[in-house]
């Protein structure tokens, strides 16, 4: 609640008295004496002001480069090729390392999170770069250097990190470094954000379509690279692919209105030419292909690496908080590399889910709020026509939002598709509500939300993995939360195997022997469970590699195959199923077909 005028007079006046100066001042000698610092031209009544931020203006844009990071190496890439295809000079600050979160600490407040030490020191680390290794003045980067970064406010320590930004920037030698914020839950007006940076249609629909399309690729990734054949065929692969989808997202133009028929429109209005403009590039976004045009030449390069998938392994979906489940670098000890070098298939947590979430969020507050009086406004209980009208407008905000979901989705699932649908769809809000809420209350915000709960209970009930991995800074309190809610969901659902693991800039060793015991059990459950599928087919394993053999389109990592057997999880045991009925169906009876000596 914002402080009033009268409120915050007030404050003052009881500040001034004779009684809480003293006590001030009493506070001041001993705090001097103790810690060895001065007072002496302080004034502790004086209000405190954010600091002016310089401003990043149109005509600057020719001349500034635009500094962001904090997502997967895939999906920065993908948003530089975004931002230059909107006219931007961008690079990517690198995927942060533990000598960022030194940095970090060194220049940052005490007690701040993991991710925070991570992408504040990162920040510093690259500017240092730019200033050491490249010859660039200070005064240079400031003036042609900006960061833009996500800004958030709740339960977490994520709303402090425009402040921490600006104090490690101060404290290392940069002050004056230009932070735009724009706010998670900002829509395409944002005050924060000066005319140098034009957040309109265009931005946010290239930005989404390129998360989605980083969220994929990353997911997709790791499917293939726990059966591939030959070690490193899919790095390779996904290298090229990335570049390729870099130089498509350059490349691509937003689509406008032009022609005869944009000169009459403009010539009428330019209100209705706005409006026009707007449609024709949302139609555009729904009809054209072309990113799922390139995403089959994707498919076709991916298609390139061989893969075994009758290795029984186990299936661990990575869930927790925002950027730790996400990053794939020291921050998070590299965890995912560390599960396929261990035998593991990972499902990564694709940053669609969490723009699901915020458009869930907003739906709910909307029908949460049916009935209450927005702002000033007040109508007596007989004025029908002021109800209905507040009615009207809540229906249609609710309207708005179901669509926008449903188009989302549909997006994303086009991407999907165009891969070869290895990758998983979007889940649904509402289940995961349904699930999550008797353990953890669905209105609480901050971080993930019930979302890491609700997870947990579907990715395990639902079969889909073995494991669930939760990882989250040491301290993080919406994810501490949830750990503690964990805890009757384990009791309940006596078959699930859940670690949370804490992470920081220190304790990878401790982190990795906890997981290796973790999912040692998750093995052994893979294995059994294969075991007991090869035991109910009336073929045997060396026949269905042999018939594997004599098919290549089997070793193909975009072979569409179905898992719909009830209570079985792992690829192996749904492949060899799968494999089983389809030799049925060509009449291959056990024992006819040749099985190469081994």
């Amino acid at each position: 609640m914002a402080m009033t005028t009268e409120h915050r007079s007030s404050l003052l006046k009881i500040a001034q008295q004779p009684q809480v100066q003293s006590l001030l001042h009493d506070a001041e000698r001993q705090i001097a004496a103790e810690e060895g610092v001065s007072f002496a031209g302080i004034n502790v009544n004086a209000q405190f002001k954010k600091p002016v931020e310089h401003a990043f203006t149109a005509p600057q844009r020719a001349h500034t480069t635009l500094l962001f990071g904090g997502f997967t190496f895939r999906h920065e890439h993908l948003l530089k090729g975004m931002f230059e295809s909107l006219g931007y000079l961008t690079e990517v600050v690198p995927t942060p390392n533990v000598n960022a979160f030194q940095l970090g600490k060194e220049y940052g407040n005490n007690g701040q999170c993991n991710p925070t030490y991570f992408t504040v020191g990162n920040l510093v680390q690259y500017l240092q770069h730019l200033r050491d290794d490249k010859g660039l003045s200070v005064q240079q980067i400031i003036d042609n250097y900006v960061f833009l970064t996500a800004g958030a406010c709740g339960p977490c320590r994520f709303g402090m990190y425009e402040a921490e930004y600006r104090l490690a920037l101060r404290n290392s030698g940069f002050e004056g470094f230009r932070v735009l914020l724009f706010q998670q839950k900002g829509g395409l007006q944002q005050g924060d954000v000066e005319a140098g940076l034009k957040m309109d249609m265009d931005f946010f629909m290239g930005m989404v379509s390129a998360i989605n399309c980083g969220d994929i690729l990353s997911e997709v990734g790791h499917a293939i690279r726990a059966y591939e054949v030959k070690p490193g065929a899919t790095d390779e692969a996904m290298a090229e692919s990335l570049e390729y989808m870099y130089r498509v997202f350059k490349s691509r133009k937003p689509a406008q209105l032009s022609g005869l028929a944009a000169d009459a429109i403009k010539g009428r209005s330019e209100g209705a030419f706005d409006v026009t403009e707007k449609l024709v590039k949302f139609l555009d976004l729904l009809t054209t292909s072309d990113l799922t045009e390139p995403l089959h030449h994707v498919r076709d390069r991916l298609d390139q690496v061989e893969v075994d998938r009758l290795q029984p392994k186990p299936i661990v979906k990575i869930t927790g908080e925002f950027w730790a489940q996400t990053t794939e670098g020291d921050g998070n000890f590299n965890m995912f590399r560390f599960l396929n070098a261990e035998g593991a298939e990972v499902i990564s947590e694709p940053i669609a889910t969490w723009l699901a979430y915020l458009l869930w969020q907003t739906k709910i507050k909307t029908n949460d709020r049916q009935g209450l009086i927005e702002g000033s406004e007040e109508y007596k209980w007989y004025e029908l026509g002021k109800r209905a009208k507040l009615e009207a407008a809540r229906l249609k905000k609710g309207a708005v939002i179901g669509v926008a979901d449903k188009l989302f989705r549909r997006e994303y699932k086009r991407m999907v598709d165009a891969l070869g649908h290895i990758a998983h769809e979007i889940v649904d809000m509402e289940e995961l509500e349904r699930i999550a809420h008797e353990f953890y209350h669905t209105r609480s915000e901050g971080g993930e939300g019930h979302l890491e709960v609700a997870k947990n209970i579907y990715y395990s009930t639902k079969y889909l993995a073995h494991m669930v991995l939760s990882l989250k800074p040491f301290g993080c309190m919406p994810s501490t939360q949830s750990d503690g809610a964990q805890s009757a969901v384990v009791n309940r659902f006596k078959d699930m195997i859940f670690l949370p693991i804490e992470t920081s800039g220190e304790g990878e060793i401790n982190a990795h022997s906890r997981v290796q015991m973790a999912l040692g059990e998750a093995k052994a459950r893979a294995k059994r469970e294969f075991a007991e599928v090869m035991d109910g087919l009336e073929y045997s394993l060396a026949e269905l590699r042999a018939y594997v053999d004599q098919n290549p389109e089997l070793r193909r990592p975009t072979y569409h195959f179905p898992r719909v057997t009830p209570r079985v999880v792992g690829t192996a045991a749904h492949f060899a199923i799968h494999l089983a009925e389809r030799m049925r169906k060509e009449g291959i009876k056990p024992g006819q077909i040749a099985v190469a000596a081994q």
